[in-house]
């Protein structure tokens, strides 16, 4: 028996794409995990088994080798968790095998940060298996060097939310702050089922920022204080100022060219059947979006995005960062 531990998927409620640039964004963890147990093998090789994905690989002396599905799928899936790991066996001094098991509630390539989830939960097995006595500053650190590999200039977002929990100000320049969030913010995430890569959205809106500053400028002042005006909402339970600027948010985000017909099929269908606000949130060109409304119109809401093609579930934020389910 192994150790086991669980981080949160997340949502970006605010400020995506353009947190990139240093301007701040608001994160939520929800009540969607990945859970990954970790126990010691004989040698020094380190095996993955994903079973939600059906994968399973293993790396031993530089070497890999697939055990189950697509050979570079395998690899590609598991690279982030093999760095993770790696750095933390270098960093302690720690010459093991390991057996990594993944099993994971959140949607991959959605948007919802699956990938941090994963290789945040995995740093925590390891963590507490070894006796390593890391911080969760240290866990988050190795998580996040681990993502970069992944989508290239990463915000940060994703293994701080996978680790910390809660509702999170992000700014690059200044870090994370816990938020007040009295309210529940009643959700529902709609999965159009479309993969997407991050780091494919976060180059195509880098080429836009660089290519025309003088028009995307006004743009991040707006995204800022959306974002601004977010937070007081959210201290004084203001759905309704809330859900206005979610839809101010996804007219930015459609105009940097992130949006696309899958996403919007699914905002519209939820704005039409009562939805206060509905947005994408992550990196977009696929994945989730999500909208806000009052409890008594979560079902309509939700009706009206399977209807329109998409996958919803309800969702509610969770303050409970990476923890440890079995030692």
């Amino acid at each position: 028996m192994g150790v086991v531990a669980s981080a949160p998927a997340k949502i970006i409620l605010f400020g995506e794409h353009f947190v990139v640039y240093g301007e701040p964004a608001i994160v939520l963890a929800i009540d969607k995990r990945a859970y990954a147990e970790v126990a010691c093998l004989e040698g020094k090789r380190l095996h993955f088994r994903s079973a939600n994905l059906n994968l399973a690989g293993s790396f031993e002396n530089g070497v890999f080798k697939e055990e189950q599905g697509d050979a570079k799928e395998v690899k590609l899936k598991f690279e982030p968790v093999k760095l993770a790991v790696e750095k933390i066996l270098k960093t302690y001094k720690k010459d093991i095998g390991l057996d990594v098991e993944i099993n994971s509630d959140i949607p991959v390539a959605a948007g919802l940060g699956s990938s941090a989830a994963v290789v945040t939960a995995v740093t925590a097995a390891v963590n507490a298996l070894l006796d390593l006595k890391m911080s969760k500053d240290e866990v988050f650190r190795v998580t996040y060097e681990a993502e970069k590999v992944v989508h290239g200039t990463p915000s940060g977002v994703d293994p701080a939310i996978s680790t910390f929990g809660g509702t999170l100000l992000f700014q690059i320049d200044t870090g994370f702050k816990p938020l007040e969030a009295k309210t529940d913010i009643p959700l529902v995430i709609g999965d159009t089922g479309v993969e997407r890569s991050t780091r494919i959205q976060v180059e195509k809106v880098r080429k836009i920022m660089n290519n025309y500053p003088r028009v995307i400028d006004p743009l991040k002042k707006t995204a800022r204080e959306i974002v601004l005006r977010a937070i007081d909402a959210l201290r004084e339970n203001d759905l309704e100022t809330l859900g206005v600027l979610m839809n101010i948010n996804q007219a930015l985000l459609y105009g940097i060219g992130v949006s696309d017909e899958s996403l919007e099929w699914l905002i519209n269908a939820a704005r039409k059947a009562g939805a206060l606000g509905a947005k994408l949130t992550g990196a977009g060109g696929g994945g989730c979006m999500i909208a806000l409304s009052n409890s008594e119109k979560l079902e309509q809401v939700s009706e009206a995005i399977l209807r329109a093609g998409g996958r919803p579930f309800k969702a509610r934020k969770t303050d409970e960062g990476v923890k440890i389910e079995r030692s």
